[in-house]
């Protein structure tokens, strides 16, 4: 009778978990200005958004102790911690290039949770990456529901909500929004198609194939004036409605948008909880942040990768592994540990955090085919530069990564290690101090596979999110 009863329990839980009226969704938006060493917060607007909050209200808490920002909401009175989450941001890896040296910047940041019912207190938290293991406080605000100016004007649609797919009510679900930019109404049929595209290639991967069942996926595109998103360094500008643009911080293949409150209105049209920027481009380019959005160059003949090696970044918050190709980001002298579950400063070897995954008998750290793979990637470099300086056509790249990625596979599936999890040196943009778990992953090249770690952190998030 046991087994019955139990099962008749879950089912209710579920029903109950299921149909629960959600409280509405509070967006606060403010301001982070600074500059590599200095930076302020200032309060810009509170919103609610024109749909419920989307997400599981059991799992308010995050736990993870990733990000280098971590954002709490207290309640006013006693001070109960009420949701927290925690996630990266524009300005954090701004103030880590040299162009952070010589001003000062501002940019527009977003806080979203479930609406109180009564004043809350907003703390923000922070750790520099590189620099500090903890978090610390750095800004607080107190809102109140019913404070007058808080904005519930429904901004304009950005179009009817395409529904890629549903596995359940949102609050059961990891949410995921394909958000469009770059597409002109009469491209509207093609973002339709790139999305299932795009949605299809993220569920060939594993471990995101293994749980397909716990996704939902969106997906909005708003009418561009223009076809396709800007690209400075070749004279090519776009006024898109994401605000989608290459050469972020300076690297050309870097694919982002500044524009935080044209994104935020867009996407508050979805029920969303990650956000991945389908930008209408075939340049090579993407890019991704942890609990920010991804973006990637959807017409790219890497996109299959630069979709899901970015989702990874903005999912579950993976480090990039790769050190040899060219970089916005300075050097950091000081070497603590990473937050990022797949990268390691390996400052006591017997305290890796994937320890557990190490077999028997594997070294630590790791020997693997270091000089010969950056022997091989200097040349490959200094390539990819020229090709990009002379403006040559996309083709030559693609067949320049084709040449690379036959080369590297071999060379990294052939070490006595290379099916094991160690700890194998070169990762974090550095070529020394820092390790990854395997010797190659698809965070590290274009390797069609993530490593049993980083599986192992997007399978964390899943869990963070979706109902068990």
């Amino acid at each position: 009778m046991k087994t019955p009863s139990l099962l008749l329990l879950f089912i209710l839980s579920f029903l109950v978990v299921a149909n629960a009226v959600q409280p509405a969704t509070m967006r606060l938006d403010y301001y982070h200005t600074g500059n590599a060493t200095t930076e302020t917060f200032s309060f810009d607007r509170v919103v609610i958004e024109p749909l419920p909050w989307p997400g599981n209200m059991a799992k308010t808490l995050d736990g993870t102790n990733l990000g280098n920002y971590l954002f709490e909401v207290r309640d006013a009175a006693s001070d109960k911690l009420l949701y927290s989450r925690g996630f990266g941001s524009i300005f954090s890896e701004w103030s880590d290039t040299e162009e952070a040296k010589k001003l000062n910047r501002t940019f527009s940041e977003s806080l979203r949770f479930p609406a109180p019912s009564a004043p809350v207190k907003i703390v923000l938290k922070e750790r520099r990456e590189g620099k500090e293991v903890d978090f610390h406080e750095v800004w607080t605000t107190t809102i109140d529901p019913k404070d007058k100016f808080i904005d519930r004007a429904k901004p304009p649609s950005p179009g009817p909500l395409l529904t890629l797919q549903k596995m359940g009510e949102p609050q059961t679900k990891v949410n995921l929004l394909m958000l469009g930019d770059g597409y002109t109404a009469a491209e509207r049929g093609k973002f339709e198609k790139d999305a299932k595209r795009a949605l299809e290639i993220l569920f060939s991967r594993s471990p995101f194939k293994e749980h397909r069942k716990d996704f939902n996926v969106w997906g909005l595109c708003p009418a561009a004036a223009e076809s396709g998103i800007a690209r400075p360094s070749t004279g090519i500008y776009r006024d898109s409605p994401i605000g989608a643009s290459y050469d972020t911080f300076g690297s050309e293949r870097y694919l982002m948008t500044t524009n935080n409150h044209a994104l935020r209105e867009v996407a508050s049209f979805a029920p969303y909880e990650f956000i991945e920027i389908l930008a209408n481009s075939g340049t090579y380019g993407g890019g991704g942040i942890f609990n920010l959005y991804a973006t990637v160059a959807i017409d790219n003949q890497w996109a299959p990768y630069l979709f899901v090696h970015e989702f990874g970044h903005h999912f579950a918050g993976l480090a990039d592994e790769y050190y040899t190709s060219d970089v916005a980001y300075e050097s950091q002298a000081q070497r603590v540990e990473p937050w990022e579950p797949n990268v390691t400063a390996l400052l006591d070897p017997q305290m890796l955090k994937w320890k557990g995954l190490v077999v028997a008998g594997t070294p630590v750290p790791t020997p693997w085919q270091k000089a010969a793979f950056e022997a091989y990637e200097h040349d490959i470099q200094a390539e990819r530069r020229k090709l990009r300086a002379e403006n040559r056509p996309e083709s030559e790249m693609n067949a320049l990564f084709e040449k690379e990625k036959k080369h590297v596979d071999e060379l990294l599936g052939t070490d006595q290690y290379s099916d094991r999890v160690g700890a194998f040196e070169g990762a974090n943009y550095e070529a020394r101090g820092y390790y990854r778990s395997q010797e190659n992953c698809m965070m590290f090249t274009r390797y069609e596979k993530f490593c049993a770690v980083c599986q192992r952190g997007i399978e964390r998030i899943i869990k963070l999110y979706a109902a068990e």
